[in-house]
Formats: C-alpha cells, structure tokens, sequence
C-alpha cells in the first residue's frame, strides 16, 4: 500500500528523499563531468557486455561439446572485455565511482519510502497451549539439527509424544500422524524438511488441529516465511508453552498439500533422472539442451484466469505469490494468508529472448500472476512435478488450486517475523518527500 496519497513525510524520511535525489544527480554529473560524451560509450558498453553474457550463458546450456565451450568463453570474455575498454580509455575508476554513488541513491530511496510501505501484518489469535501435542522428528534431516540442537529431549520435557524417525525403514508420515489424531492428538508437529512438513501439515488442515513447524531441514522456506528462526529450531518448541496462531493457506494438487511450490518443466524433468541423485552436475548438462530446446520432457501449456502460456520451460505454482521485483526479497513470500496462488512462468527460445529476461519483470518471455487456480496441461499423459522439492509424476493435466485459511499454524509468540518488503523505487515520490517541509 502506497502512502504516497500526501506529499509529506517526516523530516528523516525527507531528508533521506533528498539524498536519494542529491546523490542520484551526482552519479549523473560526475559521468557527464569526467567522461564527457564518453559517458554514453559507458552505458552502451555496459549493456553490450550484459547482452552478450546473457546470450553466451543461454548458447552454453543449450549446446554440448565444443559450441558449449565457445559460449561459455564469450559469456566470460564479454563483460571482462568491457572492463579492459574501460581501463584503456582510463574510465573505469570513473564508472566504478559513479556506480558507487548511484548505489547510495538508491539506499537512500528505499529508506526514503519505506516509511510509505504498510505491510499487513499476520492476524494472531490468542490460544491454551496444547495438551497432547504430537511431534515427528527426522533425525537425519538438515545434517542431523535434530540431534545438534537437542530438539527430542527438549520436546520430551514439555510433555509431548514423538516419533523418531528411522531413517533405514522409511516410514509414512501421513499415517503416523493420522493414528496419532485418533489416540487423541490435539497438536501436530514436524521437525524436518518442507516435504515432510506438508504431509503432515494436510493432516492437521484435514483434522482442524493446529500444527508446528520446527525448521531442521536444510533450508526451510516455509518457516521463514511464517518468521521463525532457522539458526535456532529449539525456539519453535516454545510455541508449545507461550504460542499464538496464525490461519495459513495451502496449495492444493489433488489431494495432496504443498506448503512452499510445485515446479514443472526443466528442473522437474532433470530431477527424475536416475542419474541426478548421484551426479547432480554432470546430470544437469547432459539433460539440459534437449529439456530447454523441447526435444525431451512434455511440452507444457499453462492457463490461468486471464493468462494463457504455450511451451514455457520452467513454471513455478507457489503457496502465496513469491515477491519477484524485490531482488533482496527473491524466494520469500510476504505474507501466506492472501488467499491466491502466485503463477510464474519463463519462456526463452532464442539468445535474443534470454537477453530480454535482463528487463526483469518488462520481459516477454517471463509471466506472473496470481490465481485461486491453475492447470498445468502437457502434450502428453503425465507431468514430471516438484512438489515442495519431492519428485513425483502425475496424471495430466494437473490442477493447483488454493486452500484458503487451512492450517492453523502455532508460532512462537515471540519470533524474528517477517522483514518488510522493499518498496519500489518511485523518483516522483522522492521528489515530493524532498521538496516537502
């Protein structure tokens, strides 16, 4: 929500406005002013460089053998090659300053209008602890943070049941928690990875029970965007004694619940491989110019209300849209409660294409949206799909829907939460806030 509707703001956010606006001419001046018409060269140099890296990095995964090779050494040799331009003509220092003091504007901007960025906060309702809380704890997951933290016998001595899990019998999650609700559970729980937490966590929305997530995976997506600690996953016990809670959504695939995303096309392709478990790297090369250029893999069609995407490579289908024009904030989600999925799509068939993905948002081979629904079709019977970073295929087409409100998730009371987003940078509102008394 955008505060821009009065022209006034308070004096530090004024005066950040106008260093913002200050330091902004002075990155401009001190080009025009020490590299003269040169400064044009600059720019167009720069951006030829951009260009030429974007084209050899997409010639480079989408060839073999020795055009891979040539492409990767262009992909190098141009930005390098820009560099040695500029220390030729004696420039670069005065690129490099200007840079820097473009940089100082553009912090300065984003402290400026942070101030007139309202993120709404999460609805927390007031909630008795727990009475027969039950935990799976995966002993292996996330280099074993459940034994390096302690977290079974600190759950032990707030009174909750538990299963360990062994990780030589592999067990079903599902069902474990299903036979726990029926001996009398009021309270589920999983320290682990994102994948078992959505197993568990479609159980606890199926049953109307609350559930906790105590991040001792190796990357946790979904707890940082509840705002939990990652560092330290014995602080989500607390939620056991002094927790408050918060009504999420899901992601729907059938009967199955995703609590971060589902991916479909080249990543979901290349990690069916048998080979990708014991040889990511060389895996990932060998497949990729035959799953990007559409001679392996289904050829996906993606529809959306208002939104209709014919062979994209990579499709993204997440809980809650991910922020995507906030680079800081790539790969998190500000809030999880907006009641829609986010879609986002890439299409690049051509170098000229992956060169446009430098626009960011403006590109036309990139699609985002939200949706309370969307159908992923293919020319083909089944559908490679990630998950929440399990592999699995599935009867095509596959519909994503939102779950709105299904989980009741039990948090910490005290917690780090969730860092506001990045404001837009917005040089007319600057401009207001640094004229404005």
């Amino acid at each position: 929500m955008d505060g821009g509707s009065s022209t006034r703001g308070h004096p530090a956010q004024c005066w950040a406005a106008r260093l913002a606006i200050a330091a902004g001419v002075a990155s401009v001046a001190l080009l025009l002013g020490f590299a003269g018409v040169k400064s044009f060269g600059l720019l167009a140099l720069g951006v030829a460089g951009l260009a030429l890296a974007a084209a050899g990095g997409w010639w480079a995964l989408t060839r073999r053998g020795l055009a891979r090779v040539l492409a990767l050494a262009l992909a190098v040799a141009a930005p390098a090659a820009v560099i040695a331009l500029y220390v030729a003509a004696g420039l670069l220092w005065v690129a490099l300053a200007s840079l820097a003091v473009w940089a100082v504007a553009v912090s300065a901007g984003w402290t400026a209008l942070r101030a007139d960025t309202v993120s709404p906060a999460p609805v927390e309702h007031a909630v008795p602890p727990p009475k027969r809380p039950f935990l799976i704890m995966n002993p292996r997951s996330g280099g074993g943070k459940v034994g390096r933290f302690g977290l079974r016998e600190k759950a032990e001595a707030l009174g909750a049941g538990l299963v360990l899990l062994d990780p030589e019998h592999p067990q079903d999650v599902a069902a474990l928690a299903r036979d726990a609700v029926a001996s009398g559970a009021d309270l589920l729980g999983v320290a682990g990875g994102d994948g078992t937490q959505a197993l568990v966590a479609g159980v606890a929305a199926e049953h109307g029970i609350p559930f906790v997530v105590i991040p001792a995976g190796t990357r946790n997506h979904f707890a940082l965007d509840l705002g939990l600690d990652r560092d330290d996953p014995a602080r989500s016990l607390d939620a056991l004694t002094d927790g408050v809670e918060l009504h999420v959504d899901l992601g729907r695939i059938g009967e199955r619940v995703f609590v971060n995303n589902a991916s479909f096309g080249a990543y979901a392709v290349v990690v069916q491989s048998p080979a990708y478990r014991d040889d990511k790297i060389h895996t990932i090369l060998r497949m990729l110019p035959d799953v990007l250029t559409h001679q392996t893999g289904p050829r996906l069609n993606v529809r959306a209300v208002g939104v209709a995407v014919d062979a994209p490579q990579g499709v993204l289908v997440s809980n809650n849209p991910y922020r995507v024009g906030d680079r800081a904030g790539l790969g998190r989600r500000q809030r999880l409660d907006g009641g829609f999925l986010g879609l986002l799509s890439v299409k690049v068939d051509s170098a000229a294409q992956a060169v446009e993905l430098l626009g960011g948002g403006r590109a036309p081979g990139l699609t985002t949206t939200t949706a309370v629904e969307v159908v992923v079709d293919a020319d083909g019977s089944a559908i490679p799909v990630g998950i929440d970073g399990e592999a699995l295929t599935l009867p095509a087409p596959v519909r994503c829907t939102v779950w709105p409100g299904a989980l009741r998730v039990r948090v910490p009371r005290v917690r780090p939460g969730v860092p506001r987003a990045r404001p837009r940078l917005d040089w007319r509102r600057l401009g207001q806030l640094a004229l404005s008394r």
